[in-house]
């Protein structure tokens, strides 16, 4: 008995069990041959056992926006279990919450925004950026109430100057955590891009889904959102608008990116790799046949509930672009961090050359 497993020994294993030769004690028995022939099987059964244990367990935290696709398709297509990766995906409502997971070793892999891993990095925590998913992703969209001063030829500042004295309040603009990727875009766009005035305008904090639904109940006029949120968005109140695109809100506007941590990365470097392998296939299914990658992604985003009609169309849509090479973020990501510098949600800027690891990118095997 090993591990749990019986080993019977056949004559078609060993010819020497046989009728005519019962005990073993014809002149034609080799003790040498019997011993040699069960290692081999001893040992093949071992390989057996280790083949079967030698899986990784990888546990990924990850926010419900089609910029984290990649790593659901990776999950779906079943493309993680052939690298030998046992993937366990838990759903965090934003970067800093899933980062505090990350601190706690509670996940060993991010899928998640890029401006609180720089947060991460100067609080000592180690992890290290090997992939990104998507940039771009932030939209920013208005209601009803608020989109109609945004007419023609009415520079944004000034439409919220329009809507404050219409209204006698500001314009609540929904948004994640400080320190998000979304909420630093919004107050790049507000205060550096369009100079809005600080009286008109007031930043609300609040999870993915609670923006989501925050926008659809008309609980706040404005907000930063992705996909699939613009889209189910739009479908339910289409006098909600896309008032301006991610790039605009915030030049290259780093998104999503794949932080590993550093304990996971020294103890299994080849399964890092892998990884990185398989999400560069599924950056090259979702660019160029997303209907095909539209079905794992519903499964893991929509869990059942949001429509696959929903997910191809937020899958082609503007605020949607694949980037899994780390090295084009970089940049956009250190302008980023010296923002969060500027807005005190970042005490110092760290080294984020030291936080992108692009080793594993760089001798990606790609498919074909």
């Amino acid at each position: 008995m090993l591990a749990g497993r019986t080993f019977y020994l056949s004559p078609a294993t060993f010819p020497i069990f046989s009728k005519s030769n019962p005990d073993m004690t014809s002149p034609s028995f080799d003790r040498r041959a019997f011993v040699y022939g069960g290692a081999a099987l001893l040992a093949s059964s071992m390989a057996g056992v280790r083949a079967q244990t030698a899986r990784v367990p990888v546990r990924v935290g990850n926010i419900p926006i089609v910029g984290a696709a990649p790593i659901f398709v990776v999950d779906k297509e079943g493309w993680a279990k052939e690298a030998g990766l046992d993937l366990a995906l838990t759903t965090f409502q934003s970067g800093p919450n899933a980062i505090q997971a990350l601190a706690s070793g509670t996940i060993d892999v991010y899928v998640a925004g890029i401006a609180p891993l720089g947060v991460a990095r100067s609080r000592g925590i180690d992890v290290k950026v090997v992939a990104a998913t998507a940039t771009g992703e932030n939209v920013f969209v208005g209601g009803p109430r608020l989109v109609q001063h945004f007419a023609p030829g009415v520079a944004p500042a000034e439409a919220f100057k329009r809507f404050r004295a219409a209204t006698g309040k500001p314009a609540r603009l929904a948004t994640q955590p400080a320190g998000s990727v979304p909420n630093t875009t919004l107050q790049y766009w507000l205060w550096e891009v369009i100079k809005a005035n600080r009286d008109d305008v007031e930043v609300v904090a609040m999870g993915i889904d609670a923006t989501q639904q925050a926008v659809l109940a008309d609980a706040v006029e404005g907000a930063i959102v992705r996909e699939p949120a613009l889209t189910i968005i739009q479908r339910n109140n289409p006098g909600i608008k896309l008032l301006e695109v991610g790039d605009r809100l915030f030049p290259g506007q780093p998104g999503t990116v794949v932080g590993v941590s550093g304990a996971f990365l020294a103890r299994h470097p080849a399964a890092v790799q892998s990884l990185v392998d398989a999400l560069v296939r599924a950056g090259d299914l979702l660019t160029h046949d997303p209907d095909r990658a539209a079905p794992a992604v519903a499964a893991n985003l929509g869990k059942g509930i949001v429509e696959l009609e929903i997910i191809k169309t937020a899958l082609k849509s503007p605020a949607t672009k694949f980037v899994i090479d780390p090295r084009e973020v970089i940049g956009p990501a250190k302008a980023m961090e010296a923002y969060q510098v500027k807005l005190g949600s970042l005490k110092e800027a760290a080294n984020l050359d030291d936080l992108f690891d692009v080793r594993f990118f760089e001798r990606t095997r790609r498919p074909g």
